[in-house]
């Protein structure tokens, strides 16, 4: 059992902002800036937490499982924000790697306060999705004790799925309910208790690394470029065919046949240039190296 939410960290009084309301706007905004500069700093210190987690999801991923995040209020919506970017920059799925909010999807532009306090609901959203064996579980939660959450993870462990929880305050009741525990704390908030604030920026740090690295292990990358997002719209096709220049050092209209030519397969089309394989092989090629492009072209 973690602290009463009384003697929570983010909830104190944070003395370096006591007269936010007396201060000209100049000043007030360098006070707010100086008080998000620690929060990368609390997020390195748990970077070992961090890549524990990442191996939990890349064997889920590997495994056909799936990454689930569930929160409330920002917590919730950080994770929605996070699972519904991942398909178009890294090709996947669209069911895996899913956002569950408190309250559902109006709870992402209105605020359901009451819907995290029921752990039955969280629990239920985790039978509707059929969690199991293969699936990673992320509960987030600033104060690492919201009922829908803890609900949540406790079905998804009985279940059989992996636990991590995503927190900005240590000791705190979810330790006990996951696998894995990221708790960068970040202290009193400047508005205090307004977890939106620093608690809201480490949460969409940590977020943004797990899943990164998390993509970035199953080969979703070649060296630091997204070879396998999705263009779904100009903009990205741009994107696709300067990735396609950019690693084989073909010029444009080459390229965009080998586009063309992939259906539209990033990292196809890069394996057929730097192959010289027609698409069917290189196919062969990539699916034989589990998807990683620099496994199949040291194959090839």
């Amino acid at each position: 059992m973690g602290p009463s939410l009384d003697q929570l960290t983010t909830e104190q009084t944070n003395p370096n902002t006591a007269d936010l309301d007396e201060l000209p706007v100049e000043e007030a905004l360098l006070r707010l800036n100086e008080e998000d500069a620690g929060v990368p700093e609390a997020v390195r210190a748990v970077i070992p937490a961090i890549a524990r987690a990442v191996e939990l999801v890349e064997r889920a991923m590997r495994a056909g499982g799936r990454l689930i995040y569930v929160g409330a209020g920002t917590s919730g919506r950080l994770g929605c924000l996070d699972a519904s970017e991942i398909p178009p920059t890294y090709g996947m799925e669209w069911n895996r790697v899913l956002g569950v909010i408190a309250g559902g999807d109006t709870a992402l532009r209105r605020s359901i306060e009451g819907a995290e306090d029921n752990p039955a609901e969280g629990a239920a959203k985790m039978a509707e999705l059929e969690v199991g064996p293969h699936d990673v579980i992320c509960g987030i939660a600033a104060s690492g004790r919201t009922p829908y959450v803890l609900g949540a993870l406790a079905e998804g462990r009985r279940r059989g799925a992996a636990t991590v929880g995503v927190v900005t305050n240590s000791p705190c009741e979810m330790e006990a309910a996951v696998d894995v525990l990221i708790a960068p704390v970040v202290g009193p908030e400047p508005v205090s208790g307004s977890t939106r604030m620093k608690s809201g920026t480490a949460q969409k740090l940590v977020l943004n690394m797990l899943s990164t690295m998390a993509m970035v292990r199953i080969g979703k990358t070649y060296g630091n470029l997204m070879v396998d997002l999705r263009a779904t719209n100009e903009k990205l096709v741009r994107r696709a065919i300067r990735l396609i220049r950019t690693v084989t050092e073909l010029e444009e209209p080459e390229a965009r046949r080998l586009f063309d030519a992939s259906g539209g397969d990033t990292k196809l089309a890069i394996m057929m240039g730097l192959s010289g394989l027609d698409a069917a092989a290189a196919r062969d090629r990539l699916d034989a190296a589990g998807g990683v492009l620099r496994k199949a072209l040291t194959e090839a």
